[in-house]
């Protein structure tokens, strides 16, 4: 029987009990295998394997009651609210138990700060000098070999490879907002340049349409509205005698991908094309919920910026498509679908790898453009993951029972499935800070941090019942920085400081190599691989200089904005909730709702309704889709 303690402010391990605190996190202790220096005042059993014959007898707010141990068949743990629990804003988790040890956490010297602020941006550096220094224009940057990366053409089969890399520059593209950030208009401009100079993508490369739309798409888009915007939010950054290029390049990558959605019955697009002939003729009919289902805000933002409704219409028909599949009983999502018959071919449902950006981008695309249907769709999804996901006790620090937390489930029944959660699933708290549930995000960062803080990294699965990994590598992976980050500035709570400054000091102790930062192959060994994916420069840094540099623009700019799922950021503006096609042709109220909600302009000739002259590479695709119903 183990002893646990609610916790108000610390995390970090420098002893073995806190006596006194001042900051929520329920803990993971020596149950979870664990040394952690939280002390909890409720009792949790071991966690026990599940059997088949326990599951008649699951109570959605107990995941440990899933568990049986042959030894002791007995143990199990109910989750429960006393009576005289009473439930408190997550202020509470900030204003208890302030003896010395605590008060250590509850400040964060400004000195401190401006030196992690420095460590960061010095990390940024480090591995973008050598990307361009050995590696540009290829795709990524090997800091170990201090060479360059592109697409394995000698092995096609090698889609870990070359369902990111297409020959494209993708570091250089992926960090262009991350450089404003930073502050360095200067090496803006010159990135700006190279990209327009160099970037094609009149490519025979066949890339993943969800890669190719989050970290080249997106990242196009988000620089191009901050060169031409001065509102947003870095000032008049404008670079002379720039006439859109980086938007014509977002337009004609966004072409390049539309053939995914072609041939389709479903709606749901194939995972990968190529970008000079299209869908490759062997491509699978097999798809993630979260590849067909996150293209949503860069492909929503494109059309509101070029008047052409094309690009949204199809991005919104798959997210539609997708919804309308997800289980009568639970309401739940499976992982992998297939595009032609819409059948599951994976019923898990959890947070993670497959399914995280979509939940995420219903969010966002809401908060983007305003369309109610998006929110309605994301709440009703959050009920369900709360009703199915969520195991343990109702409150997250209090009352007896499981402490919280996310698992994968079987969509149709809501059963559980494995054992094991990834470290995608660490976004989430972000997610529910913007939705406003800080006391649950909260207490599932806690979560992820005590693993952070065991092995110095997150392994990309952790198996909660045998409490160690399942899969050992970690490749610089930003989600805990980033729900790290908005945890901050949802709290302003300084305990998140000193989890980002373990964070940066791990990555710093454990990663850096010769020419850059490098996956981690063993999170327990700390052996390494030779690979520095885009996204540690365009998102783990950039949350990292955000979470220390209080006077960040995008901190005192008076126009709000929001990071995609690849951290570009994006303003929140009233333009992304107009659809100029509609104002350039208007025509009277249907009572037919049109098809994926695009307009009321059902009979509008599709030359005009799609408003910028279509390429004929496409025009196939909207002869397509406008005979579909």
């Amino acid at each position: 029987m183990m002893q646990w303690r609610s916790v108000v402010v610390g995390l970090l391990v420098l002893r073995v009990v806190l006596n006194c605190a001042v900051w929520l996190v329920f803990g993971l202790g020596p149950s979870w295998g664990f040394d952690f220096p939280i002390k909890f005042t409720f009792n949790l059993h071991k966690i026990e394997l599940l059997k088949d014959g326990d599951r008649a007898t699951v109570k959605p707010n107990a995941w440990s009651q899933h568990m049986h141990d042959n030894r002791n068949p007995q143990t199990k743990t109910c989750s429960k609210i006393t009576g005289n629990s009473p439930k408190m804003s997550y202020l509470r988790f900030f204003q208890e138990g302030r003896d010395d040890y605590a008060r250590k956490y509850s400040s964060f010297p400004d000195a401190l700060k401006v030196k992690m602020r420095g460590m960061a941006r010095d990390m940024f550096y480090f591995g973008y000098d050598n990307y361009m220094k050995f590696a540009f224009p290829e795709d990524e940057l090997n800091p170990i070999a201090c060479e360059g990366r592109g697409p394995d053409v000698l092995n096609p089969s090698n889609i870990n490879i070359n369902d990111v890399l297409g020959n494209y520059s993708l570091t250089l593209i992926d960090t262009l907002d991350t450089l404003l950030v930073l502050g360095n208009v200067t090496e803006f401009h010159r990135a700006v340049q190279l990209v327009i100079d160099t970037v094609s993508f009149d490519k025979d490369s066949t890339v993943q349409v969800f890669e190719a739309n989050i970290r080249i798409l997106g990242s196009l888009i988000s620089a191009h509205i901050l060169l031409t915007d001065p509102r947003h939010p870095f000032g008049d950054v404008g670079l002379k005698d720039y006439d859109n290029e980086l938007l014509h390049l977002a337009h004609d990558l966004a072409v390049r991908l539309l053939p995914a959605f072609e041939n389709t019955s479903t709606g749901i697009p194939y995972p990968r094309v190529n970008l000079k002939t299209g869908v490759p003729p062997d491509s699978i009919n097999e798809t993630c919920t979260a590849g067909a289902g996150s293209l949503l805000v860069e492909f929503g933002i494109l059309s509101r910026l070029i008047g052409d409704s094309t690009f949204e219409w199809v991005a919104r028909r798959a997210v539609k498509a997708l919804w309308n599949l997800r289980s009568n009983e639970t309401g739940l999502l499976g992982n992998v679908v297939n595009i032609q018959t819409g059948q599951w071919v994976g019923k898990q449902s959890g947070l993670g790898a497959g399914m995280d950006s979509f939940y995420e981008y219903l969010l966002k695309s809401y908060i983007l453009f305003g369309e109610k249907e998006d929110y309605r769709m994301f709440s009703a999804a959050y009920e369900s993951i709360q009703s199915h996901l969520r195991k343990g006790r109702e409150a997250c620090n209090e009352g007896e029972g499981d402490p919280p937390l996310y698992v994968n489930v079987n969509m149709l029944n809501g059963q559980i499935m494995n054992t094991w959660i990834d470290s995608l699933q660490a976004f989430f708290p972000g997610l529910q800070v913007l939705n406003g549930d800080v006391e649950n995000a909260i207490c599932l960062h806690a979560f992820y941090y005590a693993i952070w803080k065991r092995f110095g990294a997150l392994p990309e699965r952790y198996n909660w019942q045998l409490q160690a990994p399942d899969v050992l590598f970690y490749p610089l992976r930003p989600e805990l920085v980033e729900s790290t980050y908005l945890l901050y500035q949802a709290t302003k709570n300084p305990f998140y400081l000193h989890v980002g400054m373990d964070i940066l000091e791990s990555l710093e102790k454990n990663t850096k190599v010769r020419c850059g930062y490098a996956t981690l192959h063993h999170v327990v060994d700390k052996s390494k691989e030779d690979r520095m994916e885009s996204f540690f420069l365009s998102e783990t840094c950039k949350y990292l200089y955000l979470l220390f540099d209080e006077d960040n623009p995008l901190h005192k700019s008076e126009n709000k904005y929001i990071f995609t799922t690849e951290g570009h950021v994006v303003p929140i503006d009233q333009h992304f909730r107009k659809k100029s096609w509609e104002e350039q042709y208007p025509c009277e109220e249907s009572s037919k709702k049109p098809p994926a909600n695009i307009s009321n302009c059902e009979r509008i000739p599709e030359e005009r309704r799609y408003g910028l002259p279509l390429k004929s590479m496409y025009m196939r695709q909207i002869d397509h889709m406008v005979g579909l119903s």
